[in-house]
C-alpha cells in the first residue's frame, strides 16, 4: 500500500494535477488578496469619479436651457427628461436648488426635482446637508446630527465630494455638494454599500467557483495526465523488456511530439542491441570453444585418424575383392559381373558419404565450422524438415506428426546447424521406426531453454548403449545398420553441434520406443 501511494504520489499525473491546483488556489487566493486590499478604494475611486463626472453634465444641461437661465423658468421638460436619464444611468440622485435669504432666514426653491415631487423628508434632508456643506446657515437652525463620520475625499473649484454614514438608514453614501455656474446649487448621492460584506460576498462565491473548477480540472487532468503519462508508461515497459533482452517490442510511434522522438529512438535503440547482443553471444560462444577445443584438439585427431581407418577397412576390402575378382575374370557370366559392379559402387557411396560427414565432424569439432548465433522461429525449421522427410518416412509405411500446432518459439542458435540437427533425429527415427510406425515431435519449455524431442515408436535402446550412441561410429545394430548404410556419425554430429553451442542433448527410452531430444536457448526471447 505504501509503495502505491509513494509511485501515485510520485507520477507526472499527479504531478501535474498538484501543480494545477496550486497554480489555481494561487490565483483564487491574489483575487480575495487583492479584492480585500485595492478592491473598496478602487470601487470608491469609481464611484467619485461618476459623481464628478454627473456634476460636469448637469452643469451643461442647466447652461443649455436658456429660458430657465434668462427668463427665470423652470427647468424645460427636455431638461428634466435629460436629468431623469443621468439619474438612471448613474444609479444617483440628483437635487438642483436655490437658496435664498430674506430677512436672515433662508428659503429653499427647488428646481428639479419639483417640489411637488420632493417629498418632505427628503426636503429635511437636502437642507441638513444644506446646513452641514454651507457655512452659516447652520446658525438659524439646529442641526439633526445625522451625518457622522463625515470624511471629505476630495475638492475642486466649484464641488466638494464627501463619504457619508447616514445613521438613519446604516448606510455609507458617496455625496457631491456643489454650485453650478448658474449660481443654483447641486446636490448629488449615490449609495455607496459597505464593500467589506461585497467582498466576503465575493470570496465566497469564488470559493465555490473554486471548487467546482478544481473537480473539473482533477478530471482534465486526469484525461490529459492520462495522454501523456500512458505513452511514457508503455515505452518504459518496452524499456524494461529490453533490459531482459526482449527486442521484440517496438513502440508504435503515431505523433512527432517529444515522445514520438522518445518512442522511435527506443526502436532504434533495440534493434541495435538486439544485433550487438547477436554478436556478442556469436563471440562469446566462440571464446568458450576455443579454449575447450584447444585442449582437446591432439586427442581428437588421434581419435579421428583410428576412427576413419577402422571404419574405411572393410568397405576398402570388399571393393579391392570385389575388383581382384573381375580383373581375374573370376565370373564370366554378365549377371555377375554386374553384381560385382553394383557392390564396388555401393561401397565407394557408403565411403564418400562417410567421408562427407566426417569431415563436417571434423570441421565443427575443430572450430573450422563457425557457429553463427541468430535469432530464428524453431517451429518453421522443425516444420520444414518434416514435410522434406515425410516422403522417405511414407516408403517405409511411417508418419511423422507435430504433436501439436505450436505458436511461433524463437531461440538463440545457428539456424543451419540446428536444422542439421533435427535432420539427423528424423532421418534415425525413420530408419529404426518399428510397431505402430508413428513419428512425433513436439516441444517443452524448461525456463531459460526450449527442448525439441523426436520420438519413433520400436525397440528401445539397451541401456548399456545409450550413453555410447553419440560416440563417432559407435554402432548398436551393426547388421541393420550396414543395412540402411548407416555409418554411425550421425548421432556424433549432433553430440558435436550441440556442444559447440553449449547445449545438451540426449536420448530416453519409453516401453514402445525411444526419444531423442536436444535443448535450445530461449532466454530473454
Amino acid at each position: 500500500m505504501k509503495r502505491y501511494f509513494r509511485y501515485y504520489t510520485s507520477s507526472i499525473r499527479m504531478k501535474l494535477i498538484l501543480t494545477m491546483i496550486f497554480i489555481l488556489g494561487l490565483i483564487i487566493g491574489s483575487f480575495s488578496v487583492l479584492n480585500y486590499a485595492f478592491l473598496p478604494g478602487y470601487y470608491q475611486q469609481k464611484k467619485v469619479s461618476m459623481l464628478q463626472d454627473s456634476y460636469a453634465q448637469v452643469n451643461q444641461i442647466v447652461e443649455k436651457d436658456e429660458d430657465y437661465l434668462e427668463k427665470g423658468a423652470a427647468l424645460s421638460s427636455m431638461s428634466t427628461l435629460s436629468l431623469e436619464k443621468l439619474e438612471e444611468d448613474r444609479s444617483s440622485s440628483i437635487y438642483i436648488f436655490q437658496l435664498t435669504n430674506f430677512l436672515g432666514k433662508i428659503f429653499y426653491s427647488f428646481d428639479y426635482p419639483n417640489e411637488d415631487v420632493i417629498s418632505e423628508e427628503q426636503s429635511r434632508i437636502i437642507k441638513e446637508m444644506t446646513r452641514e456643506y454651507v457655512p452659516g446657515i447652520q446658525e438659524d437652525e439646529r442641526s439633526q446630527d445625522h451625518l457622522k463620520d463625515k470624511e471629505l475625499i476630495q475638492r475642486g473649484n466649484h464641488f466638494s465630494v464627501y463619504k457619508v454614514m447616514d445613521d438613519r438608514i446604516g448606510s455609507n453614501y458617496i455625496e457631491l455638494f456643489g454650485q453650478l455656474d448658474s449660481g443654483d446649487f447641486v446636490y448629488l448621492r449615490t449609495n455607496f454599500q459597505s464593500m467589506t460584506e461585497n467582498v466576503r460576498i465575493f470570496n465566497q462565491f469564488m470559493g465555490y467557483i473554486a471548487i467546482g473548477a478544481l473537480i473539473i480540472m482533477m478530471v482534465l487532468m486526469i484525461l490529459v495526465g492520462n495522454s501523456f503519462t500512458k505513452p511514457i508508461l508503455q515505452i518504459a515497459d518496452i524499456a524494461k523488456r529490453m533490459a531482459d533482452l526482449d527486442f521484440e517490442v517496438k513502440y508504435p510511434v503515431k505523433t512527432r511530439d517529444e515522445i514520438g522522438v522518445l518512442g522511435n529512438s527506443i526502436n532504434v535503440l533495440a534493434e541495435t542491441l538486439e544485433s550487438t547482443i547477436s554478436e556478442l553471444k556469436s563471440a562469446n560462444n566462440e571464446l568458450q570453444k576455443d579454449i575447450q577445443d584447444k585442449i582437446q584438439i591432439d586427442e581428437m585427431r588421434k581419435e579421428f585418424l583410428s576412427n576413419v581407418s577402422h571404419e574405411l577397412k572393410t568397405p576398402i576390402a570388399l571393393i579391392q575383392g570385389y575388383a581382384e575378382g573381375l580383373q581375374d575374370n573370376i565370373s564370366e557370366d554378365q549377371e555377375s559381373r554386374d553384381f560385382y559392379c553394383e557392390v564396388i559402387i555401393d561401397e565407394a557411396n557408403k565411403m564418400n558419404k562417410m567421408v562427407k560427414k566426417l569431415l563436417t565432424l571434423n570441421q565443427i569439432e575443430f572450430g573450422k565450422e563457425q557457429v553463427n548465433f541468430e535469432r530464428f522461429d524453431i517451429v518453421e525449421v522443425i516444420k520444414s524438415v518434416i514435410q522434406s522427410a515425410s516422403l522417405l518416412a511414407s516408403q517405409k509405411d511411417a508418419e511423422i506428426i507435430l504433436l501439436e500446432d505450436y505458436e511461433p518459439s524463437y531461440v538463440w542458435a545457428d539456424e543451419y546447424m540446428v536444422e542439421e540437427v533435427i535432420t539427423n533425429y528424423v532421418s534415425n527415427a525413420i530408419h529404426h521406426v518399428d510397431g505402430e510406425k508413428r513419428i512425433e515431435v513436439s516441444m517443452q519449455q524448461k525456463g531459460d531453454v526450449l527442448r525439441i524431442s523426436v520420438f519413433n515408436t520400436g525397440q528401445p535402446i539397451p541401456e548399456e548403449d545409450i550413453d555410447k550412441i553419440w560416440i563417432k561410429f559407435y554402432k548398436v545394430d551393426k547388421a541393420r545398420t550396414r543395412a540402411y548404410g548407416g555409418s554411425g556419425i550421425g548421432l556424433s554430429i549432433v553430440k558435436a553441434v550441440m556442444d559447440s553451442m553449449n547445449q545438451q542433448c540426449g536420448a530416453i527410452n519409453h516401453e514402445d520406443g525411444v526419444e531423442f531430444w536436444f535443448e535450445l536457448d530461449r532466454k530473454n526471447c
